[in-house]
């Protein structure tokens, strides 16, 4: 069985995750912003959440868009301002998803996000949505992530 977890990750968080699935036999593809966000943390917190909030989907460094092949597809993001990520707007947007078994695991200082959830279920009311608070504060969330 073919499996595979792409992501985006600013903080770290989302790489953990992916030494944690790649060590259950996930194939691991990260997607990278074309235009960085700010050096300091607090623009670079607010301006995502910015983007975030406008439903902005952020250019991306070119990647492999391929998923054919794969059983299963983890996808994985950062919660910027309780939504989904922009980089995250611009892969759903690149990629469809429909027809595949997918999961979305997201990562969230507050282990939440009320509009990314809401989003995910209206894009693929099929996936199940995996919300960690800070793994890399919290190692014990990594005890949610699917085998």
């Amino acid at each position: 069985m073919k499996k595979l977890f792409i992501y985006f990750s600013l903080t770290g968080n989302g790489d953990l995750v992916a030494d944690c699935l790649k060590e259950k036999g996930f194939e691991i593809r990260k997607v990278e912003m074309k235009k960085r966000l700010p050096k300091s943390f607090f623009f670079c917190v607010l301006t995502g959440g910015f983007l975030a909030g406008l439903g902005v989907k952020s250019k991306l460094k070119e990647y492999d868009r391929s998923i054919d092949g794969y059983d299963e597809i983890v996808v994985g993001s950062p919660i910027w301002n309780g939504r989904f990520s922009s980089p995250l707007n611009r892969l759903l947007k690149d990629i469809d998803f429909k027809g595949k078994n997918i999961k979305f695991l997201f990562t969230a200082g507050s282990g939440e996000g009320k509009h990314a959830l809401k989003k995910a279920n209206r894009l693929y009311p099929e996936a199940e949505c995996i919300f960690l608070k800070e793994p890399k504060k919290h190692k014990e969330e990594l005890g949610k992530i699917p085998d």
